[in-house]
């Protein structure tokens, strides 16, 4: 997403440039290498980053968990790689996984009940969803079958929301979102709309790398938040144009 912008730049500044408007050219032209730089160095992408997971920076410990008498833990989906004609967890997911289990073990040793949702279908059509393959794992890790429930339809974050907010309504006391930090803002914002107020659980944070010389990983990041961004602006847009599904309003707490 950077380098097309980038790119754009370069390209509108070539056409100021070939039609004589040449200062406006060269204003472009230093944007786009001002814009490589930043990106590349990590100053664009650090502060991205920082703005989407500064609020979830602490994760949610669970010393600091507060159990309810019922809770349900929401996993969200983040792909499937194929491995030797099996398909496995995809490298997103494996911490959402770790940090589902550890949360289902810390609740289990309160008195409350202890559910795990697990929201994920096939966007990448591996053969078997998201959802089914994590249970797995999480069965390996401790988690009780009787109480695994299983979104296996949707296909992005927004279905994310929309398809597990109906399997959430017996839980009345706690509901915990697990993902990425760079993809909380725009899960708790999805799951609000679809009248779930969750509680945020951190599963990975991502940082960018300072370097004096500009590195793909760099650009990497940027473009994770960029789509995060990107995703917030959507629902607004959306919600000015009545696009969306009519919003909920919260019934958990």
């Amino acid at each position: 997403m950077t380098f097309i912008i980038i790119f754009l730049l370069i390209a509108a500044a070539t056409i100021l440039t070939l039609i004589h408007w040449r200062r406006a050219g060269r204003l472009l032209y230093a944007l786009a290498l001002l814009l490589f730089i930043a990106t590349g160095v990590g100053i664009l992408p650090k502060y991205l980053l920082d703005s989407l997971q500064a609020p979830y920076a602490a994760g949610a410990a669970m010393a600091d968990m507060h159990w309810a008498e019922q809770n349900a833990i929401v996993l969200l989906g983040a792909g499937t790689e194929p491995v030797a004609g099996t398909v496995e967890t995809g490298t997103f997911a494996y911490g959402r996984v770790a940090k589902t289990a550890a949360l289902y073990g810390a609740c289990r040793k309160t008195a409350g009940q202890c559910k795990v949702i697990v929201s994920g279908g096939d966007p990448q059509q591996r053969g078997v969803a998201e959802a089914i393959v994590y249970a797995t794992y999480l069965e390996q890790l401790g988690v009780d079958k009787a109480d695994l429930t299983l979104e296996t339809s949707s296909k992005n974050t927004w279905q994310n929301a929309q398809f597990s907010a109906p399997l959430l309504k017996p839980y009345a006391g706690q509901v915990v979102l697990v993902t990425s930090g760079i993809h909380l803002r725009r899960s708790l914002l999805y799951f609000s709309h679809f009248g779930v107020d969750a509680k945020p659980a951190r599963a990975d944070y991502l940082a960018a790398k300072g370097n004096w010389f500009p590195l793909a990983y760099n650009f990497w990041v940027a473009d994770l938040a960029l789509s995060e961004y990107i995703g917030v602006w959507r629902y607004h847009a959306y919600n000015l144009l009545g696009w969306n599904a009519p919003a909920v309003k919260p019934v958990l707490h």
